[in-house]
C-alpha cells in the first residue's frame, strides 16, 4: 500500500489544483468536439459549416418537388423522386456520422467525469467546491448530448420515413412512366394505321373524278391533321425544342436587323458630309412590322419638336414620287400596320418654316411567322380575340373589361360575355386600321369603324394579335368585294 505523506494535501492545494474563481462564465452552453489524436492528445476538432440540418435540407427539397410536380412530365418527377431518394440516404449516411462523433462525445464526457471523481478525494477545501462544480457541468454536458442523441434518433427516423416515402415515390413514378410509354405507343400506332387510311384513300380517289376529290378532299385534310396532331402530342419535347430554336433566330434575326439598320444609317450620314438640321433626326426603331417608328433626336444642339408639323407617307418601293398620304399619322411616333409592308415610309416634318424629310432605309418587312399564322385562321368559320376597348366614338371608354372580338367570313362582332356590344356585316362603311400615333402601345391597338354612327379603339394581347386580326377581316372583306383601309386611305390596287 502506497503511504500518503501528510503534507500531500498542502502542496495539492498550492501547485498542482490552482483555485478556479467563483466568477468565471463559460463562452459557450455545450461541450467542445474533442478527439483522441496521438501520444494520447485531446484535439479540437472544429464542425463542417458545409453540413446541412437533416430536416431543414428534407423539407426544402419535398417542397420543391410537391411545387413542381403540377408542371413536371412524369419523366421529369420519376427522376426528381430519384434525386430526392439519393439526398435522403446522403443524409442519412451523414446522421450516422453525427451519432458516432456524439457517442465519442459521450465517451470523453464520461472520462472526464472519472477523472474530476479521482480529483475530488484528493483535495479539499476551495478546491474541492470548485472540483464539484466542475463535475455538475459535466454532468449538465452529459444530459445536453443525452437530449441532442434523442434528438438524432428522432431524425433518423423521419429521414427513414422519407426515404421510404421516396422510394415508394419512385417505383409508382416509374410505373406511371412505363404505362405513358405502352399509352403512347398504342396512340401512336392507332395514327400510323389512320395515316396508313388515309393513303389508301388518296390511292382510291385519284381514280375517281375531280368533282368527288374536291368534295371529299376536306374530310380527308381533316383527318390527317388529327393523326399529325396525336403524333405530334406524343413529341413534346421536339416541338418544345423547336419553338425555342425558332425564338433564337427570331431574336437574332431581330438584333441583326437593328446593327444592319444602323450601319445603313452611319453609311448614309458619312455620305451626306455637310452639316445640316437633317443630322440632328433620325428615325428609330426596327423596319418591321409589329414595331414602330420614332423621330429621335441625334445630338443636345437638336431643337425641340413639340410645335411643329409632323405628316406621315408611305412610298411605291420602284417610284419614289408615288407619295400616299397616311390620314391621322401627325405624331413624332408611328406604330406600323400591315399596309405598310413592302412600302418605304416618309415622316415631314415642318420646323421653323423649313422643311425636314426622313424615310426609312428599305421598304418594311413582314413579321415573321405572321404569314402562315393568318394562313392558318382562315380556313376557320370565326376567330375569336381578348381585347380591351380604349375608346368609343372618339371618347374614353372608362370600364376597360374584357372583350372578345369575333372576326368572321361575313361579319365582325364585338362581346363583352354574353352581350354584344357591335355587330356589323363588311360593307363600304366599314373602316379598319392600326393607330396611328401614341408611342409603344399604339403596335397593339387598332381602329374600328363598325358602321358611320359607332367606332372604336381596341387594344390587343400582342402586336402579333393586332396584325393578325387586321389582316383576316381585310382577307375575309376582299372575298366580299370590299377594301378595308383606315380615314381618308386609298384603297390598294389590287395587283
Amino acid at each position: 500500500m502506497t503511504k500518503v505523506d501528510p503534507d500531500f494535501d498542502d502542496r495539492m492545494k498550492k501547485e498542482d489544483v490552482p483555485s478556479v474563481s467563483v466568477d468565471v462564465k463559460f463562452t459557450s452552453t455545450h461541450f467542445p468536439n474533442y478527439k483522441i489524436g496521438p501520444n494520447n492528445q485531446i484535439v479540437e476538432v472544429k464542425e463542417d459549416q458545409k453540413v446541412f440540418r437533416t430536416k431543414e435540407a428534407i423539407a426544402r427539397e419535398a417542397v420543391q418537388l410537391f411545387e413542381q410536380q403540377k408542371r413536371l412530365s412524369v419523366r421529369d418527377l420519376a427522376s426528381k423522386f430519384e434525386k430526392g431518394l439519393i439526398a435522403s440516404s446522403k443524409l442519412s449516411d451523414e446522421a450516422r456520422l453525427r451519432e458516432a462523433v456524439l457517442l465519442e462525445k459521450s465517451v470523453i464526457l464520461k472520462k472526464l467525469r472519472d477523472a474530476l471523481e479521482s480529483l475530488k478525494g484528493r483535495v479539499a477545501g476551495k478546491n474541492k467546491d470548485d472540483v464539484k462544480e466542475a463535475i455538475s457541468m459535466v454532468e449538465a454536458l452529459a444530459a445536453q448530448l443525452t437530449e441532442r442523441e434523442s434528438e438524432l434518433i428522432r431524425e433518423k427516423e423521419e429521414v427513414k420515413k422519407l426515404g421510404d416515402f421516396f422510394k415508394t415515390a419512385t417505383e409508382d413514378a416509374k410505373k406511371l412512366v412505363d404505362e405513358e410509354k405502352a399509352n403512347a405507343l398504342t396512340e401512336i400506332q392507332n395514327a400510323r394505321a389512320a395515316v396508313q387510311r388515309v393513303e389508301e384513300a388518296l390511292h382510291e380517289q385519284e381514280q375517281i373524278s375531280h368533282s368527288s376529290i374536291n368534295q371529299n378532299m376536306e374530310e380527308i385534310m381533316k383527318e390527317v391533321q388529327e393523326a399529325r396532331r396525336i403524333k405530334m402530342l406524343h413529341q413534346p419535347s421536339k416541338v418544345m425544342d423547336m419553338e425555342h430554336e425558332l425564338k433564337g433566330l427570331r431574336i437574332q434575326l431581330l438584333e441583326k436587323s437593328k446593327q444592319s439598320l444602323r450601319l445603313q444609317k452611319e453609311l448614309l450620314l458619312m455620305k451626306i458630309g455637310e452639316e445640316d438640321i437633317r443630322e440632328f433626326y433620325e428615325l428609330d426603331g426596327s423596319e418591321c412590322l409589329g414595331s414602330y417608328l420614332t423621330i429621335r433626336p441625334c445630338s443636345d444642339k437638336a431643337p425641340s419638336l413639340s410645335g411643329c408639323s409632323i405628316q406621315w407617307f408611305r412610298l411605291a418601293v420602284d417610284d419614289a414620287s408615288k407619295k400616299e398620304l397616311i390620314s391621322g399619322a401627325m405624331k413624332v411616333s408611328y406604330a406600323l400596320e400591315p399596309l405598310d409592308v413592302g412600302r418605304i415610309l416618309q415622316v415631314e416634318v415642318v420646323l421653323n418654316e423649313r422643311l425636314i424629310t426622313m424615310k426609312t432605309i428599305g421598304s418594311i418587312d413582314p413579321a415573321p411567322g405572321l404569314g402562315s399564322y393568318v394562313e392558318a385562321l382562315v380556313r376557320r368559320q370565326d376567330t375569336e380575340f381578348n381585347v380591351v376597348v380604349i375608346q368609343m366614338n372618339g371618347m374614353e371608354y372608362l370600364t376597360q373589361s374584357l372583350h372578345v372580338l369575333h372576326v368572321g367570313k361575313m361579319r365582325m362582332k364585338l362581346c363583352r360575355g354574353k352581350n354584344i356590344v357591335a355587330k356589323e356585316f363588311y360593307s363600304a362603311s366599314m373602316q379598319l386600321c392600326g393607330v396611328r400615333g401614341g408611342g409603344n402601345a399604339a403596335a397593339q391597338a387598332l381602329f374600328w369603324q363598325a358602321n358611320s354612327s359607332l367606332s372604336f379603339v381596341l387594344a390587343f394581347e400582342s402586336e402579333r394579335e393586332r396584325n393578325a386580326a387586321v389582316m383576316l377581316a381585310r382577307r375575309f372583306a376582299f372575298d366580299c368585294n370590299i377594301m378595308l383601309v383606315g380615314p381618308d386611305d386609298r384603297t390598294p390596287s389590287k395587283d
